[in-house]
């Protein structure tokens, strides 16, 4: 892990001292997602409520720009050129590389049909079931730590090779015996677990972007 990539953990703590108590498991998260991503493959985000929100607000940062430029690599520019030479420029001005994240709550017309269809609490269950391969990542967000939901596609992911990130409220609720790291920020208070989830998960996505687009040796 880079020097910078390790200050930018530093600097979570320092900002949110609170945060401390999980530091270890933040640090945890981090690597395994850099391992992941490092490997070529995805993360995949499910919650409820807010958590929904948080869900596809780490989606949003991971798959354009959070902090860092991102400029397609050389080969892909070239290949741009060659294959549309008209558009070319445009494109290369605008797209960016990505890392490839997949908010589970997004999918409207399958979580209602799936809600109407069969079982409301299987809806995040089935698309890891289809989407999650062995090396993939769930990132499983319950501020109890037992969403029944969240739960069952934790224990799909188990069985499929999908690693497991918790992040949840201080009990951990069942959600940490089903996680590989389970980051359990300091507050059994709804709104202020929430409040805690943010600085991590924004500190997670920085540390993803600083690994694979940063500059420093």
């Amino acid at each position: 892990m880079r020097e910078s990539t390790r200050e930018i953990l530093a600097n979570l703590i320092r900002r949110y001292p609170a945060l401390q108590v999980c530091e270890a498991d933040i640090d945890a998260a981090a690597a395994l997602l850099l391992t992941c991503f490092g490997q070529g493959r995805q993360l995949l985000v499910c919650g409820n409520g807010g958590s929904a929100s948080d869900s596809e607000h780490i989606v949003g940062e991971l798959m354009k720009t959070f902090m860092l430029n991102r400029p397609l690599d050389a080969a892909m520019c070239e290949k741009l050129h060659r294959a549309y030479p008209e558009h070319a420029e445009k494109m290369i001005a605008n797209l960016q590389r990505a890392v490839p994240a997949i908010s589970l709550v997004s999918e409207t017309a399958l979580m209602t049909a799936y809600t109407n269809d069969n079982s409301a609490e299987m809806a995040f269950a089935q698309q890891v079931l289809s989407y999650g391969r062995p090396g993939d990542i769930l990132l499983a967000i319950t501020t109890s730590g037992n969403s029944s939901n969240v739960l069952h596609a934790a224990r799909i992911a188990r069985i499929t090779g999908v690693k497991v990130i918790g992040l949840t409220g201080q009990s951990g609720g069942k959600i940490k015996d089903l996680s590989d790291v389970c980051i359990c920020t300091p507050s059994a208070v709804t709104y202020q677990i929430q409040e805690f989830h943010l600085p991590v998960y924004h500190c997670l996505c920085a540390c993803v972007e600083n690994e694979l687009f940063g500059t420093d040796a």
